[in-house]
């Protein structure tokens, strides 16, 4: 599973960065900043969750077929 992160979108509410490290981190102008773009598969559920609560729909999830 990949995920994406539209900057344009993103107004630094932290909330991604806060809840999955592993995936997400910030930049100095607190904007979201992708550590991997590939989603763990042990840390799928988190991301849907993730990617469901941030607040401007900055973040999507990209399922192959196989997924």
């Amino acid at each position: 599973m990949r995920i994406t992160a539209d900057r344009e979108r993103c107004v630094g509410s932290g909330l991604c960065a806060e809840r999955l490290p592993e995936v997400f981190d910030q930049d100095d102008d607190a904007l979201v900043l992708l550590r991997a773009d590939e989603v763990p598969p042990d840390l799928r559920r988190d991301a849907e969750e993730v990617v469901a609560r941030c607040p401007t729909e900055a973040l999507a999830l990209l399922t192959d077929r196989t997924d």
